[in-house]
């Protein structure tokens, strides 16, 4: 196995949630407060309790993982993020901040761990809503020389409990959820051509504003598949660990080997991938 082992990352898992959960604490107390708003850009919002999530983030990170570059929204948003070796963290101090400022309850904070680029461990806490999600998978789980998997060298959880990606085998009986950009002037950057194309074929699709969340619903089985254009690594980082600890499967909007830092992702079950990605071809979009 090369990367991290399990055990490593579990107690890394045990560190992201404890801070996330600081973090949670201290955001809470700003919701339907009335927080000060600014915009970042149209339709990009950002607020006090962002930043000082982000600097209570950074802070408790660097303070237990001295050795680990924690890369943040706040401090990064205004360039983008690039690859980056070795383990890094990516933290949102809010995910949802629209969410947020609103009073809706959709919203959560984000700490996640990759590993040469791949998500290996994460926690997405989401105060409002009751519910703690972790996970954690190696990067590369297969033995050295290959071989097949070992059977448990990951896992997801859901509030302490283990949980797994959906059984739903076809994508008309698929619930699915995707999130929109907040520049939507041009397509396909927009994400509505494959919104319809995705909403004619499916049973159900969800847009509730949290890239973070819907992964981890993904993970949990509530959602069969996500997919989702424009993201940042800080956005998907955790969300996707956990969606590989749960036995899902990410990928690009082509199909091929995701990039994180573009982040035009899908995340499935693994049953319902094939059939939406090829959705995506047909809306004639740019997949990469």
């Amino acid at each position: 196995m090369s990367g991290r082992g399990p055990a490593e990352l579990l107690e890394l898992t045990g560190i992201a949630l404890r801070v996330a959960e600081e973090a949670a604490t201290l955001v809470q107390a700003g919701f339907r407060a009335s927080p000060r708003v600014e915009e970042k850009g149209p339709h990009d919002l950002v607020t006090e309790f962002d930043r000082a999530s982000e600097e209570l983030l950074i802070a408790r990170l660097g303070a237990l993982t001295p050795g680990i570059a924690v890369v943040g929204e706040e401090q990064s948003a205004s360039r983008p993020t690039s690859s980056r070796g070795g383990l890094v963290w990516y933290v949102d101090p809010i995910d949802g901040t629209t969410n947020f400022v609103h009073g809706h309850p959709f919203w959560c904070v984000s700490v996640g761990l990759m590993d040469d680029d791949t998500p290996v461990a994460g926690a997405v806490v989401a105060p409002v809503l009751g519910i703690r999600w972790t996970g954690y998978m190696p990067r590369d789980p297969r033995p050295p020389g290959g071989g097949p998997e070992p059977a448990a060298v990951g896992e997801a959880r859901r509030n302490g409990e283990r949980c797994a990606v959906s059984a739903t085998a076809s994508l008309q009986h698929a619930m699915v959820a995707t999130g929109f950009p907040p520049v939507r002037d041009r397509a396909p950057d927009n994400n509505f051509d494959a919104f319809i194309t995705v909403k004619r074929n499916a049973q159900a699709v969800r847009r509730c504003g949290s890239a973070a969340i819907d992964l981890c619903m993904v993970a949990d089985g509530t959602y069969d598949a996500y997919w989702e254009r424009r993201l940042h690594a800080w956005d998907i980082a955790a969300g996707s660990a956990i969606v590989r600890g749960a036995g899902g499967v990410i990928t690009g909007l082509d199909g091929r080997a995701p990039d994180y830092h573009t982040g035009n992702i899908v995340a499935s079950n693994g049953l319902v991938h094939a059939p939406i990605v090829a959705l995506f071809s047909d809306t004639g979009s740019p997949a990469r």
